[in-house]
């Protein structure tokens, strides 16, 4: 199963948001946080409340990740030319399983990981199992012929609440994706405002 340190319902509660988008996420009926205390009356964030908050929205959209990797992509967007939360939002729409997800091959990102984890995805021809592995452009994705059937990845082309963006090229006819670009932020389709310039601050303290 894939490792979750919460389950994303609560991620969206914490937040107070839908960050993801799903008609069944419990802040669509309540927007309190969870637990007994979470209809307590909120304090106003400090300007470090408000850049870790940021921070742990964006961590958890991409199925919550690891702490360590997500400063490595900071790192590593600050080492690259531009804005550094433009960056940093191109290179995490560069993992593989963030574009399984934006094809809409699975419902979700957490369903993402592990739908790679299993050997369901190929790049360019050869299977890829580890959900962080990064897309160069023009690379494509494709679910694998013994995959193409499975209830979970047909049900998912057909949601009707997200659709593919630009940057990718979909055929569900044969359940392949092709990279076309490296998106900025005004080109991700978040169900939610995103801050990376927050998070940015965050760690430049």
């Amino acid at each position: 199963m894939t490792k979750r340190s919460e389950a994303k319902y609560k991620i969206d509660r914490r937040m107070g948001q839908n960050i993801w988008g799903r008609p069944k996420s419990p802040v669509n009926r309540r927007e309190y946080g969870p637990g007994q205390h979470g209809q307590r009356r909120k304090g106003k964030l400090s300007d470090f409340g408000v850049q870790l908050r940021a921070k742990q929205k964006l961590k958890g959209y991409y199925a919550n990740i690891s702490e360590r990797q997500f400063h490595a992509f900071y790192v590593e967007a600050g080492r690259l030319k531009g804005d550094t939360g433009e960056n940093l939002i191109g290179l995490l729409e560069r993992r593989l399983d963030t574009v399984v997800y934006r094809a809409k091959f699975v419902p979700t990102m957490f369903a993402a990981r592990q739908f790679i984890n299993h050997g369901h995805i190929k790049v360019n021809g050869r299977r890829v199992n580890i959900g962080s592995y990064m897309l160069k452009v023009g690379d494509v994705i494709e679910v694998k012929e013994a995959s193409k059937q499975l209830v979970t990845v047909l049900e998912a082309s057909q949601l009707p609440e997200r659709d593919v963006p630009d940057f990718i090229e979909v055929d569900h006819s044969k359940m392949t994706a092709k990279f076309i670009r490296v998106p900025g932020l005004s080109d991700v389709p978040f169900p939610v405002q995103m801050e990376p310039h927050l998070i940015v601050e965050f760690y430049s303290r």
